[in-house]
């Protein structure tokens, strides 16, 4: 595996994340933002920031998917949530999260932001790291 996941002693231990991520591959897979559009680049989930969060996790499974790279694979994301609220929009975008990674806990950033596109309520980017020597 390319990634080492550790969570330092002095350090809370998070739910969803890992707090640092090592990663020794060969190859490095930057996504750009992944937003809740379909296929046609129209915004899905008008005022619904559940529905948002699920497609902008699965845009970033296919970005991921068309690289050659895993979810597992992936050391780093970061979330932009407009109008960030932390207790209302943390258990939705953790959902979200597990929909793609399961129980792999890259490292994470949330973002919070006045504005997007107009409606758009989340997107996501990532870091993924493939050791070329190792193909599953």
């Amino acid at each position: 595996m390319a990634l080492e996941l550790i969570n330092p002693d002095g350090l809370p231990v998070p739910e969803m994340y890992t707090q640092v991520v090592v990663a020794t591959g060969s190859k490095l897979v930057f996504v750009s933002g992944q937003q809740p559009e379909d296929i046609h680049g129209k915004l899905v989930g008008y005022g619904d920031f559940a529905a948002q969060a699920r497609l902008a996790f699965s845009n970033l499974g296919r970005a991921l998917s068309a690289a050659g790279a895993r979810p597992e694979q992936v050391c780093k994301i970061t979330i932009y949530i407009v109008d960030y609220k932390r207790d209302e929009h943390v258990p939705i975008s953790e959902e979200a999260q597990i929909s793609l990674f399961g129980d792999h806990k890259p490292a994470n950033v949330v973002v919070g932001v006045a504005i997007m596109s107009p409606a758009y309520l989340i997107e996501v980017d990532a870091i993924a790291v493939i050791d070329e020597a190792v193909r599953s």
